[in-house]
Order: structure tokens, then C-alpha cells, then sequence
């Protein structure tokens, strides 16, 4: 018997609508797929048609329940970026600045990030995944700027790739000896 008696209820609430001025429950189903810095939950909200008033009342009560962090945010977006090899360094502020991440927690999120992982093994990586084969020594110089400027616009320095491109080229030689 009880089973009828929850079930009833669920369909009861079924006929009752959601306050549509309301974009707590709208900024709820938005952070649950994932993360978001509070600039775009606001821009998606207000996308949406919400009051401004009522978009900052629920962006408060994010805040206030943990849903909402932009500190957290930034440093799980920055740490991805560079393990996948898509960012790094002044990338990664650029990337964090576009997604409405104040600068102060933007640079802490990248040096957070950095002292977990090590930008020359995430180069070294990149190159091994991306080029497998490329050797610079032998390459045409055409060839050589499309790597190269791949791995500037990741973010890497030149001294760094070319530092990391030389160390592969001398490895290569001494396999072949």
C-alpha cells in the first residue's frame, strides 16, 4: 500500500509546473553536467531570459552551497588543458581569462597547476603523440615551422621546444648507432 501512496504523489507533483522566474532550479541542471566559472553561469542564465536580480540570487546560493567555485574551476580546467597537451603557460591564462576567471585566480590556478605537473614531460608527450616520427635534424624546413608552430600555439616557449626537439634529435642519433 504505501507504494500507491508515493506513487500518487509523484503524479500529483507531475501537474504542478516549475516557477519559471525562478533560475535556481535552470543554474542546478547547468552544474550538473559540469563545472562552470561564475561568469558563464550567469551568461547562460541570462541567456535564458532570467532576471538579472534573481540570476544574482541564485548565483549567491551557488556560492553558499560550494556549487559554484571559480578557484576549483580554474585549477581542474588549467590541470586538463595541460594533460591533454592543449595548453600551457600564457595559454592557459588566456584560456581561463576567456571563461570569465579573474586574473589573481587564474595565475594561482596556473601555478597550482604546474608544480603537479611537469611542462617538459607534457612536451615531451605531445611531440611523441602528435609526431611520432618527426626528426628535426632530417626534416624540411617547412615541416620543421608546422611542428614548431604547433607547439607555440600550446603555449610552450621556443627554448623549451627547441631545447626538447634537439634532446629527441641526439637520442635518435645514438639509437641509430
Amino acid at each position: 500500500m504505501p507504494l500507491t501512496a508515493l506513487t500518487k504523489k509523484v503524479k500529483n507533483n507531475r501537474g504542478q509546473k516549475p516557477d519559471s522566474t525562478d533560475p535556481w532550479p535552470t543554474a542546478l541542471r547547468i552544474l550538473t553536467g559540469r563545472d562552470y566559472s561564475q561568469t558563464e553561469l550567469r551568461q547562460r542564465l541570462t541567456d535564458k531570459g532570467f532576471d538579472p536580480a534573481r540570476i544574482e540570487a541564485a548565483l549567491k546560493r551557488c556560492l553558499e552551497l560550494a556549487y559554484l567555485d571559480d578557484a576549483r574551476y580554474a585549477l581542474n580546467r588549467a590541470t586538463s588543458l595541460m594533460n591533454q597537451g592543449r595548453a600551457v603557460g600564457k595559454r592557459v591564462l588566456l584560456d581561463l581569462r576567456q571563461h570569465g576567471v579573474n586574473e589573481e585566480i587564474a595565475n594561482r590556478a596556473l601555478e597550482l597547476a604546474r608544480e603537479a605537473l611537469d611542462e617538459e614531460q607534457l612536451l615531451a608527450s605531445l611531440l611523441e603523440r602528435r609526431f611520432a616520427n618527426f626528426n628535426y635534424d632530417s626534416a624540411p624546413a617547412k615541416e620543421r615551422r608546422r611542428v614548431v608552430h604547433f607547439l607555440q600555439r600550446r603555449g610552450f616557449t621556443i627554448d623549451r621546444i627547441m631545447a626538447q626537439l634537439t634532446r629527441r634529435g641526439l637520442e635518435t642519433r645514438d639509437e641509430n648507432r
